[in-house]
Parts: structure tokens; C-alpha cells; sequence
């Protein structure tokens, strides 16, 4: 890194801290600290949810995943805005109506306090840990590539959250969140006409998509019925459907965002305008990754994105082999750019040659089996290493491609997209753990200010627990869907209870509480089996949760408890 890069990145995040203290200091009660006194028009409720769910992860993640798998993954959201306006329509006058602090307020007045606790209990485990990974992400990536210290960049994420969030509470997060979306979306949409910039000079972007699709890149849809499969049309329509309505609707890292709108309008507003947007957003980020893949067509690529086993390797008796790989990529390389050179000038002429077309799946299945023996070889040199490096790809084109000043800018996308997403789990965890716990249980009569101080300490209590998290986490898979594993063996249980609440009124609170219970040891004991996609988790928990609440219900018949 150059030094305008460390002058870019410095300022960016500087900016957003300082502003966030300055434009939101001085809570006095527990309504402004936790919903920003209801004062967050619809434009900002929208960005503080978007900005919420893009964290790191997914600006690091996803245009690796689209480089290895192609756009496939942007089926994982179809069932996003359909849930948007189920939340609109049903859970947020609910919310509104009864002024809650939190979801999960709502579930005690419709059952009681031990539903109510153990969804706050379920909320608290699976958000502690995503906000956690929300941290380790950027960081572990970042000083791999970099040479940073992990432990000190995971302690620097996260006091920097903790310092405005501690400040300012909801209002905080709301207003740097409007920021950090703009530097966020800024910074990818350089990256997209750079990489266009840097292809070669008679390539035009319709080439670039035919060499994608060529490579299986641009197949975005799955229509095929098999369960194992991980992202198809009717997983992304279903079971994203359900990841949605329970992350949006029943998740406080979400809820408080909307819960702060100044009316019911606005919040569904900023909601739908979430729906509208994400998608394309999502698209448009996988879209980069698949503009990287199409970049390395012409340029040389690494056998391994991830220098940490590079360096495992040179270390090893397995060197020589790993170097004989290596030069084998490089004459590949030189093969694959000549045959796409010609298959360019080919589509110049309106010519789609299928016989170049070939040609090309054959590179690539050769360069994929070439990175297989590489895998087999760090494995081999070090069982523990991590060799799935979809998480490296994009951030290796940033560090030895992108020009100086623009390298800071991007990772300064990251950093704020870690930020963002972490200051609402921070957030959230706090204003939970003080409502919900805290204050239910509390012995005797508490001023306002007690439970603004209160909140104000569990959030510093959060961010101390993520940032140990952070420090003693392990690198597992592909880090956006490490998130969305934790959440779907976990959202499908509390959103059972919410569409119970919701819809089945003759359930009571004796039912409800043992169903959930149940069908979360049955999600545990299914994710061990590894019988389904996660995806379908979400739709299963939800479904074992209603059904087991009626069933028990029916069995243990019309007992004294009832919603009023």
C-alpha cells in the first residue's frame, strides 16, 4: 500500500466515527438511545437495512463466490422481496401498534415471558456469533494479504464500532450507515468500469459476458428440483423466503432499523425500498466477480488466491511439486489468453465460434484440475491449512491491480461494510440484552437513565464478546455462507413463533414454547445429517415450529392461558 492508499483508508474511517459521535452524543432516555426517537425518514430506514446485511463478508465473499460458481448465487435472494411485503403488511404495524422496543417484546404480550426469553435467548446466540464473524472476516483476509497483525486489526474493528455505537446508540448506526453505503456502493462501481478499463482494447462488454458465459459463469438460474443442490430457484424462493421473513422481520439487528421510522409509511417504505434494490445490488456485486473471472482470462492467476499456503508450501519437501504445478498454469494461462483473443475477434465479426467455445471449457476444467492438485498438495504440507480461497480472489485483484488511492478506497469499502454491519449486531445485542433480559428481570424501580446506561454497557459487553470471538474464530467454507448457514439453523424456530403469534390465535404460550424447543434440537440433529441445503433449514424450522405448537396444543387442549 501506497501512502495516499493509508491516507484514503485513514480518512474514510475516521470520518465515519467521528461524525457518528458528533452528530448523535447525549441520549437521555431509552427511547432515543434504542429507537432514535422515531425520527429516521424512509430513505435512511432503507440504507440502514441494506447496510446492515451487506457487511464485509458479502463485499469479500461474493465476487469470489461468482468467480469460482458463476451467478448462480443471486438465486438466494428471489425470495427477498415477497417477504418484504409480508413484513410490511403484517409484522410492522404489529410492531408500531404496540410501541415495542424490540420483537421480541411482542411475543410475551402474545405469550409469555419464557417464549419471549428464549427467542431473545436464540437471537443472542446466533447474532453474538454473526457479529463476531462480521469482524474476523475482513480481518483474517486482510492480514493474510497485507501482513497485518489479525488479533490488533479484529481489537481495531471493533473499537471503532464500539465508540460510536456506545455514543449514539440506534441513532448512530442510522446515521454513518447513510455514509458507509455511499462509499460502499462509490467504491464498487469504480471497480466495475476499471476492470472494463483494464480488459483488452477491442473487447466489448457484450464479449466479456460471452466469455463468461461460455464458462458457465452466467448461468443464473436453476430450475432443478434436488435438495443437495445449494442454490436453486426453488431453494432462493422458498427457503430464501424464509431466511428473509425471519431475518428482516424477527431479527432485532433488522427490526431496530425500521422500528426507529417515524411512522408506519416510512418504515414500510424503507422496507420495500430494500425489496426493490437488493437484488439488483447483489446481482450488480456478483457481476464483479464475474468481470474478475473474465480479467484473468488475459492476465496471470495464481494457482491459489491465498498467499498463507504459498508460503506453507515453499516451506515443505512438496516445493518442487508445487512449482511444477505453477509452471504448468503459466503455459495454460498463455494458451487460455490466445484461444480467447481469437474468440474475440471471432464476436467482433458477430461469429460465436462453438467449436473456441470448447476449447475454452476444456482450459478451464484443465486449470480447475491443475488447482486441485495444488489443494491436494497444501493439504498435504499442512492438514489444517484453509485451502478454499474464494474469500482471496477479489482482494488479490485489488492489492496488484487496482491504482494507488483506489486500493484505499476499497479497502476502506470493506472496513466500513464491517463497521456498518457490526454496529447494528452491536446494537441490537445491546438493546435486546437490556430489554428484554435485563430489564424484565430487574428487581425494583430503574430511572430512564439507568437502563440508557445499561444498554450502554451491554454494548460495550458485546463488542469486548465479538472481538474475542473474532480472535480465537477459524476460517470455515466461504465466509458469506458461514453467515447464512449460522442464521438458517437458527431463524426458522423464532420465525415459527412470530407466524404463530402472528396467525394462529387458538395456539397459547405452554405450546408454542415446547414446539420451538423441539424443533430446534430436530434443525441441530437435520444440519448434522447434512441431508438438505442449508437454505431449506429456514423453511423446515419454521414449519416443525408451527406444526409441533398445534399438535401440542391440540394434545394438551385449551388450558387457562389466553391472549388478550
Amino acid at each position: 500500500m501506497q501512502q495516499l492508499d493509508w491516507i484514503v483508508l485513514s480518512a474514510t474511517l475516521l470520518f465515519i466515527v467521528i461524525y457518528g459521535v458528533w452528530k448523535t452524543k447525549g441520549s437521555k432516555n431509552v427511547e432515543d438511545y434504542i429507537l432514535g426517537n422515531n425520527e429516521t425518514p424512509w430513505y435512511i430506514v432503507g440504507l440502514s437495512v441494506m447496510a446492515t446485511q451487506a457487511s464485509a463478508i458479502t463485499f469479500l465473499s461474493t465476487p469470489g463466490q461468482a468467480y469460482h460458481d458463476g451467478m448462480g448465487f443471486v438465486q438466494f435472494y428471489f425470495g427477498l422481496p415477497i417477504a418484504m411485503v409480508v413484513i410490511c403488511v403484517t409484522f410492522i404495524p404489529i410492531y408500531h401498534k404496540l410501541k415495542v422496543f424490540t420483537a421480541y417484546e411482542y411475543l410475551e404480550q402474545r405469550f409469555d415471558l419464557k417464549t419471549r426469553s428464549l427467542a431473545a435467548i436464540l437471537f443472542l446466540f446466533q447474532r453474538g456469533l454473526g457479529t463476531g464473524l462480521t469482524i474476523y472476516a475482513p480481518a483474517i483476509i486482510l492480514s493474510a494479504l497485507l501482513g497485518w497483525n489479525l488479533t490488533l486489526m479484529n481489537i481495531v474493528i471493533g473499537v471503532l464500532v464500539i465508540i460510536y455505537t456506545f455514543a449514539g446508540g440506534t441513532k448512530a448506526v442510522n446515521v454513518t450507515q447513510k455514509h458507509q453505503m455511499f462509499v460502499i456502493m462509490s467504491g464498487m462501481f469504480i471497480t466495475f468500469f476499471l476492470i472494463l478499463h483494464l480488459l483488452p482494447n477491442d473487447m466489448t462488454f457484450s464479449n466479456a459476458l460471452h466469455i463468461a458465459g461460455a464458462n458457465h459463469k452466467m448461468d443464473i438460474v436453476d430450475f432443478s428440483f434436488d435438495p443437495e443442490t445449494r442454490y436453486t430457484f426453488w431453494s432462493g424462493i422458498t427457503g430464501g423466503f424464509f431466511l428473509a421473513l425471519s431475518y428482516f422481520g424477527t431479527d432485532q439487528s433488522q427490526v431496530g432499523r425500521y422500528l426507529s421510522g417515524k411512522s408506519i409509511k416510512e418504515s414500510q417504505m424503507g422496507l420495500i425500498m430494500n425489496g426493490f434494490l437488493k437484488v439488483p445490488m447483489q446481482f450488480f456485486i456478483l457481476l464483479i466477480g464475474v468481470m474478475v473471472f473474465v480479467f484473468f482470462q488475459f492476465n496471470p492467476v495464481p494457482l491459489n488466491f491465498n498467499p498463507n499456503n504459498k508460503i506453507i508450501v515453499e516451506n515443505s519437501k512438496y516445493k518442487a511439486d508445487y512449482n511444477a504445478l505453477e509452471t504448468k498454469l503459466v503455459k495454460l494461462s498463455e494458451e487460455k489468453k490466445e484461444i480467447n483473443l481469437i474468440y474475440i475477434d471471432h464476436l467482433n465479426q458477430n461469429y460465436d465460434n462453438p467449436i473456441l467455445r470448447k476449447e475454452l471449457v476444456a482450459i478451464s476444467n484443465k486449470e480447475n484440475d491443475l488447482r486441485d492438485e495444488a489443494r491436494e498438495i497444501i493439504t498435504q504440507a499442512d492438514p489444517k491449512s484453509e485451502t478454499n480461497d474464494k474469500d482471496y480472489v477479489f482482494i488479490h485483484f485489488i492489492l496488484n491491480y487496482l491504482p494507488k488511492g483506489l486500493i484505499g478506497l476499497l479497502l476502506a469499502v470493506i472496513l466500513s461494510a464491517a463497521m456498518s454491519s457490526t454496529a447494528s449486531g452491536l446494537n441490537a445485542l445491546a438493546s435486546t440484552t437490556a430489554i428484554d433480559i435485563y430489564k424484565r428481570n430487574v428487581k425494583g424501580e430503574k430511572t430512564e437513565k439507568h437502563f440508557v446506561n445499561a444498554t450502554k454497557f451491554f454494548t460495550i459487553l458485546w463488542g469486548i464478546i465479538a472481538i474475542l470471538f473474532a480472535c480465537v474464530g477459524t476460517l470455515f467454507e466461504n465466509l458469506i455462507q458461514l453467515v447464512n448457514i449460522v442464521g438458517s439453523i437458527f431463524y426458522g424456530t423464532v420465525l415459527g413463533i412470530f407466524l404463530v403469534g402472528f396467525y394462529i390465535k387458538f395456539v397459547k404460550a405452554k405450546a408454542i414454547f415446547w414446539g420451538a424447543v423441539i424443533s430446534q434440537l430436530l434443525i441441530f440433529y437435520i444440519y448434522y445429517l447434512e441431508v438438505v441445503s442449508f437454505l431449506w433449514l429456514n423453511f423446515i424450522g419454521a414449519m416443525f415450529t408451527i406444526f409441533l405448537s398445534i399438535s401440542i396444543q391440540m394434545i394438551v387442549g385449551n388450558d387457562k392461558e389466553a391472549f388478550d
